[in-house]
This record gives structure tokens, C-alpha cells and sequence, in this order.
């Protein structure tokens, strides 16, 4: 029997302790994969994040590895295709915001601007957050930059889901087992 304690949010369910165990709150600096957190987030709008973790290898193959090189080139025929997937989340609006996300990722790109570069910005480091919180003050600028270079989905609510799965806040409760390995983790950056 497992004994750890974690944060409440990751129940019993193995596929939930397994992504809370393994991946959520830790640091990611690689540029396609925050592009490809905060691109999830947004599908995950109006859902659980456990529909989202069970459809991600569906979306990683019908979004081609979540390539943003790729992707920025999808037309109506690769919509149709997205459309048709019952291995993602068939959402038009979130399916166009997705293409129109990795072109916005990839005009960055070519003006020199790294995304991990981008969203390590706003704080540096990892910061101390709050669990409780269903968005921040620094998730409402970060939203409201997001949007201003085009981004959809990304509201303040979406953002700090976002920065609490790829640590830029840490948001493990303070009795978690993972809040003093994360935190080790980024001090030891």
C-alpha cells in the first residue's frame, strides 16, 4: 500500500498520483514542452485534468508531437482531421487557438525571443504559491500578456494551472512529499 502523503487533488487514482508524483510542479525550461502544457491547459478548459492526461499521447499524435513548426501550417484539412479524433479533445475554437499558438510560439522564435526565456520572465525562478488559488495577480499579467501577442485560452485561471504544472509556482501542500523535493529540485538549478 502506498503510504506517501500528497496533495489531495491526486486521489486514488493511479493516473493522477502518477502525473502528480512525476511531473506536476516540476520546473520545465524546454520551450516546446511549456508551449505544450499551456496549450493542453487550454483544452482542459471546461474539463478535468484527468480527461486531459488520459487523451495526451491522442493529442501528441494528432498534433504531431505538439511541433510548433508543424502545427503553425495545419489548414482546414488538418482541422477536419482534429475534428474527426476521438483520441483528443474535438473543440474548434481550442483546435484553432492551438494552430494559431504554435504560429505566435514560432514568430517569437524568429524575432529571437526563446518561450522558456519568455515564461521564466515573469518571476526568475520557482515561487511559493498557494494551492487554494484559482489564479493570481501575477497569472492575471501573465494572461493579459499572453493574450496581447495573440494566445486564446489563457485566462488567468488557465495560466496559473499552467504555472503550477510546470513550477513556476510550487503549489505542492506543505505536507506533500514532493513540496521539499521540488523545491530542492529548482535550488539546485
Amino acid at each position: 500500500m502506498d503510504d506517501k502523503h500528497r496533495c489531495g487533488w491526486a486521489g486514488s487514482n493511479p493516473l493522477m498520483q502518477q502525473y502528480h508524483d512525476t511531473e506536476w510542479g516540476v520546473p520545465v525550461h524546454d520551450s516546446r514542452m511549456l508551449w505544450e502544457t499551456l496549450m493542453l491547459e487550454g483544452f482542459q478548459a471546461g474539463l478535468s485534468w484527468e480527461i486531459i492526461l488520459r487523451k495526451r499521447e491522442g493529442f501528441r499524435a494528432a498534433f504531431v508531437g505538439f511541433d510548433p513548426k508543424k502545427v503553425a501550417r495545419f489548414g482546414e484539412q488538418d482541422i477536419e482531421r482534429l475534428m474527426a479524433d476521438p483520441g483528443i479533445v474535438r473543440a474548434r475554437a481550442k483546435i484553432l487557438a492551438t494552430i494559431r499558438g504554435a504560429q505566435i510560439f514560432n514568430e517569437m522564435a524568429d524575432r529571437g525571443e526563446d518561450f522558456a526565456a519568455y515564461c521564466w520572465s515573469f518571476t526568475g525562478k520557482p515561487i511559493e504559491g498557494s494551492i487554494n488559488d484559482a489564479q493570481t495577480p501575477l497569472s492575471a499579467a501573465i494572461s493579459k500578456d499572453l493574450k496581447a501577442r495573440g494566445f486564446k485560452f489563457v485566462g488567468p485561471t488557465i495560466v496559473y494551472a499552467w504555472m503550477q504544472a510546470v513550477g513556476i509556482t510550487n503549489d505542492h501542500v506543505p505536507a506533500c512529499f514532493r513540496k521539499a523535493e521540488i523545491a530542492d529540485q529548482a535550488n539546485s538549478r
